[in-house]
């Protein structure tokens, strides 16, 4: 029998997930990220997960060839896509963006998600 570990990331509110670095996509100057993969695998490598933050601001996103589905750990960000209302996510909140997705975020506050990402 082969012995599968269990991976995790215990106290993520405080979780040091590094050093932040500018956000490539930011429309707001200054806007630093940061992040800590918990686990990559399954089938093929097609699933991350771990953790995620940025600082206030906005920036542009695409998910092209994967999936994403995030739970907000804490802060508060406005998801605004091109023909739909715009949306705001807070602690406990789930949202996914499914493979083609395209969006502008809008971050009031910093922002702490766990996230998996499904490679197509």
């Amino acid at each position: 029998m082969t012995t599968i570990l269990t991976h995790g990331a215990h106290d993520t509110a405080a979780a040091d997930l590094g050093p932040h670095a500018p956000k490539p996509t930011a429309l707001t100057p200054a806007l630093t990220e940061g992040s800590l993969t918990v686990w990559e695998g399954g089938t093929n490598d097609r699933i991350s997960t771990g953790l995620w933050e940025c600082t206030p601001g906005d920036f542009t996103a695409v998910r092209e060839g994967y999936t994403e589905i995030c739970t907000i750990l804490s802060g508060r960000v406005t998801i605004e896509v091109a023909g739909a209302d715009p949306e705001e996510f807070g602690p406990g909140d789930v949202m996914v963006m499914p493979s083609g997705w395209a969006g502008t975020w809008r971050v009031h506050e910093p922002l702490r998600k766990h996230y998996t990402t499904i490679q197509d």
